[in-house]
């Protein structure tokens, strides 16, 4: 071999080298680790390395077009945009290895709206535009990646969790399963003169608990369950010859084959009610029981709802605790979403506080005045996980001072037992007082609107703080008319006070997510929490208090973040695009808590919400950066819309 070939060969075996590290660096991070191998050497052959300087533009908005598809393999890339209201520019973002840019830019084929500046000494991997567009063609995880960015990373997350779930619980289905999807066995029904005792038969003969009554069309017009056969012949009815409409439940609940087993699992908690029906088009398709949604699980949400209704003393609504605890880890386990999970959790808590009531009513006594239970904060937003305290209050009408004082004279005594039981259930008691039992949040409604209207008139810390509490309200028990007045004439005031929605606006940018411009994450560096950061406060505060703001601006009643994010959407106050991101960051961040508690749970460690980033994966890790950075730039728009 000659000097020239040794050379050549040297020069070959270099470059497959390079090839072959390049290509295991790039299958550490999605979406490259999920690409073929033949497509990922396709891009890691048409790449070129290069290096920037610290402080080195990559590419800013005045270059035009963008050429390149960017892979940073180490330092890190930082985006600068002009500040939203003062001079000079702000971190927008953070790019570290593994991570990529500018896609959206890419794919609309124009400039990027932000400048990409080299944070530190960097050297990213160049892919030309050319080879990029023919590898978007090729690779399906790389164009879902390219298109969905977070999102896509989100279902990554969510595969992995029910990969676990059909491993430690050999599930079949996710909640987010169709009832189409679903083994529904062939309807049983009838017509509506079949006689009672013919129905019952056939139920018999067919192992079901129900048997849909309906019309020439198929239509459901009733359903006649065990249940209403028990009630019969309890009632002393003994004619099972007449027909089964008189027996029958009219205008039975259904649902339609897209509807997801989550939405059967609602309604079947919040109607107690065990069957639902399966309507498409007008006519029967199917039938699901409790039996059929729960049947892989080892606790049935149906089932421990009415135990919570029917509890007939404080100790066994306690005990309850560690079913519902149960439930949540299962529910994790196959999938369900933050959002499911929150609201799972936020239905059983105000069976929990409703029967609580009930039970303090039968021992202590009617008060003989009707009286509203409210919840405030994150309760009042149904977005409790299994770490919250109490946040409550009462309301009752009253036509003048002096029968207020007197009707809080009454319902005082109950609204201590009340608080001193939901503690024994498992809430403890609010550190700052804020629950019915406090005599400053038993009040009429007239007072209730006097207390809001001195938070909007005197903008001070305190009121303000009052705010981000008292006006995430919903009404748990009792009447509900005076809690929708009080609303109502909430938003009214709200909207018609500009200074107001600004102080507001100014309060909601005080806690700042935990994404600092040379590192990750902003960590406390020092005691007990030492490198830790707060998923509540830092993380889901943020997206809570700007979404209340623009909500109240805007006279939106809904208290849910999710939902007032959506409805902004709608009326056009922020763009479809934004609230999606939002909404997405939102939930990652929820669940990542959910997931935390659910940890220290089974180390029997008591529940946190401080967090240290180190123990997560490289996935996680990267999500929760960008939703922590979705954060900020919720944040950002808003104070540009005040001009903060």
């Amino acid at each position: 071999m000659t000097k020239a070939d040794a050379f050549a060969e040297a020069g070959k075996t270099a470059v497959l080298q390079n090839i072959h590290g390049t290509m295991e660096f790039l299958q550490k991070y999605p979406p490259f680790n999920q690409m073929e191998r033949a497509q990922l050497a396709y891009l890691v052959e048409n790449c070129q390395l290069r290096f920037y300087a610290a402080g080195e533009s990559i590419i800013k908005p005045e270059d035009g077009p963008v050429e390149h598809f960017y892979i940073v393999k180490q330092g890190r890339v930082c985006g600068q945009r002009p500040h939203s209201a003062r001079r000079g520019t702000e971190t927008t973002f953070e790019i570290t290895a593994g991570e990529c840019f500018p896609l959206a830019a890419l794919i609309g084929e124009r400039a990027t709206r932000t400048a990409h500046l080299a944070a530190e000494d960097t050297f990213c991997l160049l892919l030309a535009k050319e080879a990029f567009v023919r590898l978007f063609a090729l690779s399906a995880p790389f164009r879902d990646f390219a298109l969905r960015g977070v999102s896509s990373l989100l279902d990554q997350v969510n595969q992995q969790v029910q990969l676990r779930a059909v491993e430690s619980l050999g599930a079949q289905y996710s909640l987010n399963t169709r009832l189409g999807g679903l083994a529904l066995q062939k309807p049983v029904f009838c017509g509506p003169q079949m006689p009672v005792n013919q129905a019952v038969r056939t139920m018999h003969e067919q192992n079901v608990g129900s048997i849909v009554v309906v019309d020439e069309n198929l239509h459901p017009i009733g359903i006649f369950t065990l249940r209403d056969l028990r009630r019969a012949i309890a009632s002393g009815e003994s004619d099972l010859g007449q027909p089964v409409e008189r027996l029958m439940t009219e205008r039975p609940f259904y649902l339609s084959p897209d509807a997801t087993a989550f939405d059967a699992a609602m309604a079947m908690t919040e109607r107690h009610i065990a069957h639902i029906c399966v309507v498409e088009r007008g006519r029967l398709q199917g039938v699901v029981s409790e039996r059929d949604l729960f049947s892989l699980q080892r606790v049935d949400l149906v089932h421990l709802a009415r135990t919570i209704r029917n509890a007939g003393r404080v100790s066994t609504l306690a005990a309850l605790r560690a079913e519902i605890r149960q439930l949540v880890d299962n529910m994790l386990a196959h999938g369900a979403s933050s959002t499911q999970i929150t609201h799972i959790i936020t239905l059983l808590n105000d069976h929990t506080v409703c029967r609580v009531i009930e039970l303090a009513l039968e021992e202590l006594g009617d008060p003989g005045v009707p009286f509203t239970w409210l919840c405030f904060g994150s309760e009042g937003r149904r977005e409790q996980t299994l770490c919250t305290d109490q946040d409550n209050g009462i309301l009752f009408e009253a036509d003048n001072a002096a029968e207020a004082a007197e009707i809080r004279g009454r319902l005082l005594p109950i609204a201590e037992r009340i608080n001193r039981d939901l503690a024994v259930c498992g809430f403890p008691l609010c550190k700052g007082n804020i629950m019915a039992s406090n005599p400053e949040l038993c009040l009429s409604r007239v007072e209730w609107q006097r207390r809001f209207a001195s938070f909007i008139d005197k903008s001070t810390p305190k009121n303000l703080l009052g705010s981000a509490i008292f006006f995430d309200l919903r009404a748990i028990w009792g009447p509900p008319e005076g809690s929708d007045r009080l609303m109502d004439s909430l938003l009214e005031e709200v909207g018609e006070n500009s200074l107001f929605q600004r102080m507001l606006a100014e309060n909601a940018l005080h806690r700042r997510p935990p994404v600092g411009l040379f590192r990750d994450f902003v960590v406390t560096r020092k005691g007990a929490e030492k490198a830790t950061l707060d998923l509540k406060v830092q993380g889901l505060t943020p997206f809570a208090d700007a979404a209340r703001v623009l909500a109240l601006a805007h006279g939106i009643a809904s208290a849910n973040t999710i939902d007032r994010l959506r409805l902004l959407v709608e009326a056009g106050v922020v763009e479809a695009k934004d609230g999606a991101a939002y909404e997405e960051a939102y939930q990652f961040i929820q669940q990542t808590r959910m997931q935390h508690h659910q940890q220290q749970a089974r180390l029997g460690q008591p529940l946190s919400n401080r967090l240290d980033p180190d123990s997560l994966n490289h996935l996680d890790r990267r999500i929760l950066r960008e939703s922590f950075r979705q954060a900020q730039r919720l944040q950002a728009s808003l104070a540009l819309r005040y001009q903060l």
